[in-house]
């Protein structure tokens, strides 16, 4: 049997700190037959291609990462549904930074630079002078190999290289010390590197370990531990006071409270019974459930969050790409500024050869944009894992770059702004007190699966009225309901019906025209030809949609809300929530209003329905709210978790306290390496000096960035 060819392969590498050494392990890759489509995500740890093992091994991948200092474990891939188990992987445990390459690097240039000073002091300058050569030749061994197995791909501009070329031309012009001391600090600051790319990594991997790994399974046999990654749909898991729920499931037996925090951010526990949805990772804790499974493990609210994350590190930022075509450019001009101060003062105004050669060498250790390359990437990777924390997810930079534009939102009404479930909001006695005019309405209603029935029978089971059985339902063809109660039909019916009937006055018809007036449906209860009285019941606006839209108008944005409900209805909560409207839209209509809003503002869209998917599509940013249908939720370019309006200002302001912090990184890259390139030039400055520049930027971003792991977007100040 033939090879298979083209297969997707997948990797864990460690060691990657920044945003060039993605791009060296992907160079590096990119130039070996039958590799294609490399995609290194830094802050997962992962590489994925496509490969033609007939002509390049997996072993020789593994090779050539290994040689370039990274290390690299193969990870198994199925079918894309993997990425819970990888987050699972990348989350083991992380060796003490000592017990980490780079930390024996530092570690042991440390002890020969010590032992160097140790050795001059003691000795005099002569031995002194070679117990440095040794130090910085020793420590720069390592750094030299990369840079020597990077050139051999072709790239030629790298810290190593340039860090190399600069320790070498400093011990030729018997600055040994000096050159002993720039490998320590270039060692000091990869590792200071490697624990802040690290710290914004944990944000994202710590999901992976919100599901247990076992579950308590119902069987024939009694309840058996298993593992929670064999779970299906349709088995029914026992979860006990204090324990994690093992899948995204369905309560079946028993009443508790759901702590949703660790996934959603809600810190208030929600109480939940039969019927009630639940995630994967949440916290029951009070009394013991019985759960359905309805998702596959690979599928559940975790796994998708973990899934989104990676391949939203995939999708980059304008940004940022146009750092990666800067830098480019940026390394090699400072190379050529390099040569020209070592050539041109020495040439053209003989000036010493030493004193330009050693400015020249510590220009070489500015002209690393590391720090500029990670600015971005940094900041992207800290929102997103501060937004999945929050229930707040976007799928990548160019996502957080557009939303943080954001001009205008449209919603969608029903399930988005509203719950989504009429509820009863007036009940009006004519001829009998409210709980009997309530108790009634439930009793003829209690058969139907009306979403109006289900709302009376629920406002009434609330109340604490018990419900009198009824028989001989019968539906009244568009017009209503009635049914036999305690001996007499019961009827609840539109009121035009009613009036019709000779039931409802021409007061009591005007009566229920104010009330649908405020955008409500109003069905009338009687019997024996007599009024007991109105009920109205609308879709209401939850409970945050008011503060949300102020939040909205207060961070300068507009909004519209878009819906396929009548003018009343949809002038009454546009109304209510101070906000503009278009009504009667079908799904085509939605998409077309969004084409025309996209003209003059950068629109975001929110919706949670399948009718939503094409305006979610066509708007700049498309949000769905998490309880919405898996179209919208496949379709937007993020997702709104908690089902909370207030989420949609939050991830606005989140999007924009982002794009400020990648500003304030590109700022801090670049103002100290203009600094130090001019001082150097002067010759202020040397050559440690100059690879603090470097190492000291670039950590200076990457703690910068790691400040939106705090970041609140719920505060307005």
């Amino acid at each position: 049997m033939d090879r298979v060819k083209n297969e997707v392969c997948e990797w864990t590498v460690t060691g990657m700190d920044c945003g060039s050494c993605a791009n060296k392990i992907k160079t590096a890759l990119d130039r070996l037959p039958g590799v294609e489509e490399v995609d290194v995500a830094l802050m997962n740890e992962r590489l994925r291609l496509t490969l033609d093992e007939a002509q390049t091994p997996r072993g020789d991948i593994e090779k050539t990462i290994q040689k370039l200092g990274f290390g690299v474990q193969a990870a198994d891939v199925d079918d894309g549904h993997n990425d819970l188990d990888a987050g699972a992987r990348s989350s083991a445990p992380q060796p003490k930074w000592y017990q980490s390459p780079k930390g024996k690097l530092v570690v042991g240039t440390g002890l020969l630079l010590a032992a160097a000073w140790i050795v001059s002091l003691t000795t005099g300058s002569e031995i002194g002078h070679w117990a440095f050569i040794v130090a910085c030749v020793v420590g720069l061994f390592p750094i030299a190999r990369r840079a020597l197995t990077m050139a051999q791909s072709g790239q030629f501009f790298t810290i190593e290289m340039l860090m190399s070329i600069a320790a070498t031309g400093a011990l030729f012009i018997n600055a040994a010390e000096e050159a002993a001391l720039v490998v320590f600090l270039f060692a000091v600051g990869e590792l200071l590197e490697g624990v802040a790319a690290n710290r914004a990594r944990e944000g994202i991997k710590a999901l992976a370990n919100l599901v247990p790994k076992t579950a308590l399974l119902e069987t024939d046999n009694g309840p058996q531990q298993v593992p929670a990654a064999n779970l299906r749909i349709g088995q029914v898991v026992i979860v006990r006071p204090g324990d994690r729920l093992p899948a995204d499931g369905q309560i079946v037996e028993g009443h508790s409270g759901i702590d949703e925090s660790p996934v959603t951010g809600e810190s208030v526990p929600r109480a939940k019974g039969p019927g009630d949805d639940v995630f994967a990772g949440a916290i029951n804790t009070e009394s013991t459930l019985r759960v359905k499974v309805t998702k596959d493990p690979e599928e559940n609210t975790i796994a998708r969050i973990i899934q989104l994350v990676q391949e939203a590190e995939s999708a980059r930022a304008p940004t940022e790409r146009f750092i990666d075509r800067f830098s480019r450019y940026y390394m090699p001009a400072i190379i050529g500024v390099a040569v020209l101060v070592v050539l041109v003062p020495p040439l053209a105004f003989a000036q010493d050869w030493g004193t330009w050669i050693y400015r020249g060498l510590a220009l070489l250790l500015i002209g690393c944009p590391c720090a500029l390359v990670i600015s971005v990437p940094a900041s992207i990777a800290s929102a997103l894992a501060t937004g999945a924390k929050r229930g707040l997810l976007m799928k990548g930079g160019a996502v957080i770059e557009a939303a943080a534009k954001v001009t205008r939102v449209a919603f969608d009404k029903t399930g988005t702004l509203t719950h989504g479930r009429p509820e009863v909001t007036d009940i009006v006695s004519l001829g009998a007190s409210e709980d009997e005019l309530l108790r009634l309405a439930a009793a003829v209603e209690q058969s139907s699966s009306h979403p109006l029935a289900e709302a009376i029978v629920n406002h009434a089971k609330a109340q604490g009225l018990v419900i009198a059985r009824s028989s001989q339902e019968q539906a009244l063809a568009g017009k209503g309901v009635k049914a036999q109660v305690e001996g007499a039909f019961a009827f609840v019916t539109s009121p035009k019906f009613a009036a019709d009937e000779g039931v409802l006055s021409a007061e009591q018809l005007e009566m229920a025209a104010e009330i649908e007036a405020a955008g409500k449906t109003v069905v009338a209860v009687y019997r024996d030809g007599k009024a007991l009285g109105l009920i109205g019941l609308r879709d209401e606006p939850r409970a945050d949609a008011q503060t949300a839209i102020d939040h909205l108008k207060q961070l300068g944005i507009t909004s519209v809300m878009l819906t396929g409900d009548n003018p009343r209805t949809a002038a009454a909560i546009a109304g209510d929530l101070g906000m503009d409207y278009r009504a009667e839209m079908l799904p085509q209509d939605k998409l077309e209003e969004i084409k025309r809003l996209t003209q003059n503002d950068l629109v975001m869209m929110v919706g949670d329905g399948i009718n939503d998917a094409p305006a979610l599509k066509q708007a700049h940013v498309g949000v769905a709210m998490g309880s919405g249908t898996d179209v919208a939720l496949e379709t937007a370019d993020g997702a709104i978790l908690r089902d909370r309006v207030i989420d949609v200002p939050g991830k606005i302001r989140l999007a924009r306290a982002t794009m400020a912090n990648i500003k304030q990184n590109v700022t801090i890259a670049l103002g100290l390496k203009a600094v130090f390139l001019v001082t150097t030039i002067f010759g202020f400055t040397g050559l440690w000096i100059a690879i603090l520049a470097d190492t000291g930027a670039t950590v200076l971003v990457t703690l910068n960035a790691l400040r939106l792991l705090g970041y609140r977007p719920e505060r307005t100040k």
